[in-house]
Parts: C-alpha cells; structure tokens; sequence
C-alpha cells in the first residue's frame, strides 16, 4: 500500500477525526472509503438510453417549467 499525504482544510480534519473516533475507526479507514465510494460513482458507466430522447428543443432546460405547466393544461 503506497502511503499519500492529504491537505484538509481545518473543519473537515476536524469532523473526519470527531467521526473516526465515535465509529472506532481509523481517519485513513474513512478516507480509503470515501476515495473508494467516490471513484466507483465516477468510473460506473451511463445506461444506454441517456441521451436517446433529442427533443430537437435547445431552450429546454431553461424552459421545462413552463412547458411542464402547458402539457398539464391540455389534459
């Protein structure tokens, strides 16, 4: 296991060092975890249908909203 050297700011060391002791648990433990849990999340590929559905609409994003509101009306 390669050893690596952190810098946390002062408020995060303190709640990683306050929750590493009431889990009884190693701050090293946490941070292998959290790295760990954080890489999986960033490296799981996207399903398939992401991205199938084009609307052909550029504004959509900032229009959902008002056009959720419409497709409410017409029923």
């Amino acid at each position: 296991m390669k050893h690596t050297t952190v810098q946390l700011p002062d408020q995060i060391e303190h709640s990683l060092s306050q929750l590493a002791q009431r889990m009884g648990r190693s701050e090293a433990e946490l941070i292998q975890e959290a790295i760990e849990q954080y890489l999986t999340r960033q490296t799981r590929p996207l399903p398939r249908s992401v991205g199938m559905g084009a609307s052909g609409m550029g504004n959509l994003s900032t229009r959902d909203e008002e056009l959720l509101w419409q497709e409410g009306k017409l029923s």
